[in-house]
Parts: C-alpha cells; sequence; structure tokens
C-alpha cells in the first residue's frame, strides 16, 4: 500500500497540462446548462450548431438526457440536479463491483449511466465520436457512460464535466485512465470533494478517487490544474463543513458559465496551492 501511495504522490508532483480551449468548455457548459430547461431546446441546440437527434426522460432511474450531432461529433448530454443538499444525501459512501467495468462504481451513477446506454446506443452512429457531459450528478453519470462507451469500442472525444462528484476507486481511476476527461471545478463546490480521504479506508487505498485533470475556476481570468492526490487532498479542507448559501452558489451551473465567459478569449493559469501537507511532505 505504502509503495501504490508514493507512486500517487510522485505522479502528483510531476504533472503538466495541456492549455485548454475555454471556447470547447463554454459549449459542454452551455449544452449542461440547457439540459435543465423545460422548454423545447431544439432552437437553442440550433443555434449552437446543434442538431437534436434524441431526448429522453428515463423512467426508474430518474435522469434526463439528449443526444445532439455537431460537425459530425456526437454529444449526449445527462441532466443533474441543482439542489447541493440533495446531491449530498444521494452520494452512497459504499463502492459496488460493476460487472460490466470490472471495477468498483458508485452504484447509483452507474445505474442511471446504464439505462441511459440501453436507451441511447440505438440512435448511435458507430463511425462518428461521442463526447459526453453533464453537471452535478449529471458529470457523473456521464462519466460512466463514457466508461460504458469505451467498453463498446465508441471513439470518445472530449469528456467534460461541471461540478462532478467521485464515482469510482483508485482502481476503477486507474482502469480508465485513458478517458479524456476534464473535471471543471468552482473553489467553493464542495460536490466534487466528497466523500472526503478517509483514514479509515485507505490503508487498503479504497477510497473514492478522481479521475482526469481537475480545472479550478478563479476569479477573472485565472485558473488553475490539478489531479490525483493533490485533487483529493482539496476535499479535506471541506471534511467537515456544512453546506452553506456559498457552496449552493458556488454549485449553480450559472456560476460555471460566468467564471468561464471571463475566460474567453484570453486566460491566465497560476499553480495551484492546497496548503497541506502529509507526514511532514508539502505538495506545494
Amino acid at each position: 500500500m505504502i509503495k501504490n501511495l508514493c507512486v500517487l504522490i510522485l505522479l502528483s508532483c510531476t504533472q503538466a497540462f495541456a492549455t485548454p480551449s475555454f471556447e470547447v468548455i463554454e459549449q459542454s457548459a452551455q449544452l449542461s446548462n440547457l439540459a435543465y430547461t423545460a422548454d423545447d431546446i431544439q432552437p437553442p441546440l440550433s443555434a449552437m450548431g446543434h442538431n437534436l437527434i434524441h431526448q429522453a426522460v428515463l423512467d426508474g432511474v430518474e435522469v434526463s438526457y439528449f443526444l445532439s450531432l455537431h460537425e459530425d461529433v456526437q454529444f449526449i448530454t445527462v441532466r443533474g440536479t441543482a439542489n447541493l443538499q440533495n446531491a449530498m444525501v444521494d452520494l452512497e459512501i459504499n463502492l459496488k463491483q460493476d460487472e460490466n467495468l470490472g471495477i468498483f462504481v458508485h452504484q447509483g451513477f452507474a445505474h442511471a449511466a446504464q439505462g441511459i446506454m440501453n436507451n441511447v446506443t440505438q440512435f448511435l452512429d458507430p463511425s462518428k465520436p461521442v463526447r459526453t457531459t453533464g453537471h452535478s450528478l449529471g458529470g457523473a453519470a456521464a462519466v460512466l457512460l463514457a466508461m460504458y462507451l469505451d467498453k463498446q469500442g465508441f471513439e470518445l472525444g472530449d469528456i467534460i464535466t461541471f461540478g462532478q462528484p467521485k464515482v469510482t476507486n483508485v482502481g476503477g481511476a486507474g482502469a480508465f485512465s485513458h478517458l479524456p476527461l476534464l473535471r471543471v471545478v468552482t473553489k467553493k463546490d464542495i460536490v466534487p470533494l466528497v466523500p472526503p480521504l478517509s483514514p479509515l479506508q485507505i490503508k487498503n487505498l479504497d477510497i473514492y478517487w478522481h479521475m482526469g485533470e481537475e480545472m479550478i475556476l478563479l476569479q477573472g481570468q485565472e485558473y488553475a490544474m490539478t489531479e490525483g492526490f493533490k485533487s483529493m487532498l482539496r476535499a479535506t479542507k471541506f471534511a467537515s463543513a456544512l453546506p452553506n448559501e456559498e457552496n449552493l452558489n458556488a454549485h449553480k451551473m450559472q456560476t460555471y458559465l460566468d467564471l468561464i465567459a471571463l475566460k474567453i478569449p484570453d486566460s491566465t493559469q497560476i499553480p495551484y496551492k492546497s496548503e497541506l501537507n502529509l507526514f511532514g511532505v508539502s505538495f506545494d
């Protein structure tokens, strides 16, 4: 276990990130925001250059999604929840084995993703790449959906989520580390930080673990990037915090849209400072 932990720490200290396109991120953010509307979504989709292929609300799994086509790329957008308290309650701590993926996952999110997979497959063109996106619980389902699509041999484009909670453990994150996932978060949004690092579970590294790169949206043109162990350690600051109005606002999709808009056309990446240390070792 100590050897694996040291490897994770080393990876966190030697990361290098590609320069992100905030225009691409904004497109996924607009789609994720659109998933919440009860109105006809074809007009705003058309304004974005997307054509609506299919839309569904799935009984039993409490999830809604739509499939759209843009420049020969298929986009699957999953609706999330705007209620932070519900997101916290719905986060089931126990991980369960998923026979299709061969990893341990959050059972509720996986159930939702599998429901979408069963429904959307008939509408997908296997010759065209697929991108998935979503906010909050929709982002979690979008990541697991990308795993199912990957297992089925679909070509995956960018997977971009907003305020997404964790969906798997260290082993699961490693098994799907090849997925092109970007998790966009805000500094005070606590949904991406739960469940926090647990001393009772760390002995076996059987803990919830984020995949992909994490982009922390800051004020103005600034943002920071992190992943792996440093991303996990962000949760320790909020382990005992109760959701408040500031956290709720930080989780809203409109907050994400506003912060992303400030970074177009120019943005500035600054070093991420965790201000944390483990066993006397600083991560900054």
